[in-house]
C-alpha cells in the first residue's frame, strides 16, 4: 500500500523485526555486529508468534512485517514464524543475506508467501562486494537469487550501501539493475553504528552530491529511495521542481564534483534519461512509519538507532508505537539546531540515528545536510515546491 495517507500516529508502515544475531557474513559496516551463532535471549517461537499477533493489533491494512537479521533464514523456525503471519494476513517480506542459505531457500520464499524480498550488492564489482561482506561468493548468490526469485514471481528489491568504499561504483549499480531487471532501489546511507567507522562516512557535500545524483539515476526507470538519508527527499524536490520551472538547479543546490563524476558516468554508461524521475518521499523516519524490534525484544525508532523505547516482553507493541515518550516526540518533529527550523522538517527531519551516532542525541541536527535553513528566501517559495509535489500527477 502507498504511504499518502497512511496514519503514522496510529501505525507503523514498516515493522522490522532481527529475528536472529546470525548470519554467515560479517560485513564491514554490519548495523547488528551479526555473529555466526544466535545470542541468548532471542524471542522464543511462542514469543515470535506473539509478536507476530501483536503487528496484526495494529489493523488493517496491517503494516509490512520485515523479517530481517542477521540471517532470518539462520533461524530454524522461521518458516512456521511466516505461516503464522501469512495466516492472520499480515504481509511479511524478508531480508535475507546473500550467501548459499538464500540460495538453498528460494522456492520456499517463492512459495511460503513472502510478499517481497530485499538483497543486498553494495558494489557492481564481485571482488569489492566480497570484500564488503567478507564472504567469497555473496555477490554471485545475490545476483543468482535476484533472477530465480523474479523467474518464480516473487518481488525483489536491491539495498546498496553507500559509503566511501562503495559511492563510485553507483553508476554501474544502475547498469546491473536495469540488466537484472529490478525496479526498486533502496539506497543505504552510512551510519556509523555496529561495525560501519565514521572513515567510511562521506562529507555533507558528497551526500548532497549522491542524493542528487540518485535523482538522475530515478530517471531510468528505477523507484529510488533511501534509508537514512532524508535529505534526499530536499533535493530531489527542489531538482524536480527547477525542471519544471525551467531554473538551473544549481541556484538551489550547491552541487560539486562528485556529483559530476557520477552523473557523467551514468550518462556514459546508459546515455540520455528515459523518462520522468522516480523518486520516493513517503515521509517517514525514524520512529514514524518504521518500527524495530530486536532479537531479544527491545523496540526502537530504527535499526540504526539504538535507543530503547520499550520491549515487547513487558509491553504490546501498540502501545510502545503510540504512546512511548521517544516515539512521540520523534513523530512530532521535536528537533533541535538546523533540523528544528527547516522548512523541509516535516517532508525530511534528517536522520535522527546519524544525530544520535555522532551527538548522542536522537533529536539534533543531521550533519550529513549541508542546508542552512532560509537559503532559498528569494530565490524560490518552499511550500510551493512542496505543493507542486503534492498536486504532481507523478506523485511519489
Amino acid at each position: 500500500m502507498s504511504s499518502h495517507g497512511w496514519p503514522f500516529d496510529e501505525k507503523p508502515l514498516l515493522v522490522f523485526w532481527e529475528t536472529t544475531k546470525a548470519c554467515p557474513l560479517a560485513c564491514i559496516h554490519c548495523r547488528a555486529n551479526a555473529i555466526t551463532a544466535p545470542l541468548p535471549g532471542e524471542l522464543s517461537t511462542s514469543e515470535g508468534t506473539r509478536l507476530i499477533e501483536q503487528v496484526a493489533e495494529f489493523g488493517r491494512p496491517y503494516p509490512v512485517l520485515v523479517l530481517t537479521g542477521g540471517d532470518p533464514l539462520s533461524r530454524p523456525d522461521i518458516w512456521e514464524l511466516v505461516e503464522e503471519a501469512r495466516g492472520l494476513g499480515v504481509p511479511v517480506a524478508m531480508a535475507p543475506s546473500p550467501s548459499r542459505i538464500l540460495l538453498d531457500n528460494i522456492d520456499r520464499i517463492a512459495h511460503e508467501g513472502v510478499s517481497a524480498v530485499s538483497i543486498s550488492i553494495d558494489h557492481p564489482s564481485p571482488e569489492i562486494h566480497d570484500a564488503i561482506r567478507r564472504y567469497k561468493g555473496s555477490w554471485e548468490a545475490a545476483v543468482t537469487a535476484i533472477k530465480e526469485l523474479q523467474a518464480r514471481g516473487v518481488s525483489v528489491q536491491v539495498n546498496t550501501a553507500v559509503m566511501r568504499s562503495t559511492v563510485r561504483g553507483l553508476p554501474d549499480m544502475v547498469r546491473l539493475l536495469l540488466d537484472l531487471g529490478v525496479k526498486v532501489w533502496e539506497v543505504f546511507y552510512l551510519v556509523p553504528v555496529g561495525r560501519a567507522g565514521k572513515e567510511e562516512d562521506l562529507s555533507p557535500p558528497e551526500w548532497e552530491d549522491v542524493s542528487a545524483f540518485l535523482y538522475e539515476a530515478s530517471k531510468y526507470g528505477i523507484r529510488v529511495r533511501t534509508s537514512e538519508g532524508p535529505m534526499f527527499r530536499r533535493i530531489s524536490l527542489l531538482m524536480s521542481y527547477a525542471e519544471m520551472k525551467g531554473i538551473d538547479p544549481t541556484r538551489l543546490l550547491h552541487l560539486g564534483r562528485l556529483y559530476d563524476e557520477l552523473t557523467t558516468a551514468l550518462r556514459d554508461r546508459l546515455g540520455r534519461p528515459r523518462g520522468p524521475p522516480m523518486f520516493e518521499t513517503s515521509g517517514t523516519r525514524d520512529g514514524r512509519g518504521v518500527v524495530f524490534i530486536s532479537y531479544d525484544g527491545y523496540v526502537y525508532p530504527s535499526g540504526f538507532l539504538p535507543v530503547p523505547a520499550g520491549s515487547v516482553r513487558k509491553a504490546r507493541l501498540v502501545d510502545i508505537y503510540r504512546s512511548s515518550q521517544l516515539m512521540v516526540r520523534l513523530r512530532l518533529g521535536d528537533f533541535k539546531g538546523r533540523c528544528g527550523a527547516c522548512e523541509f522538517r516535516d517532508l525530511c527531519g534528517g536522520s535522527r540515528a546519524r544525530a544520535f551516532a555522532y551527538f548522542g542525541d536522537p533529536f539534533a541536527e543531521d550533519p550529513a545536510c549541508p542546508y542552512r535553513p532560509g537559503s532559498l528566501s528569494g530565490q524560490v517559495d518552499v511550500k510551493e515546491v512542496i505543493a507542486s509535489w503534492r498536486s504532481s500527477p507523478r506523485q511519489r
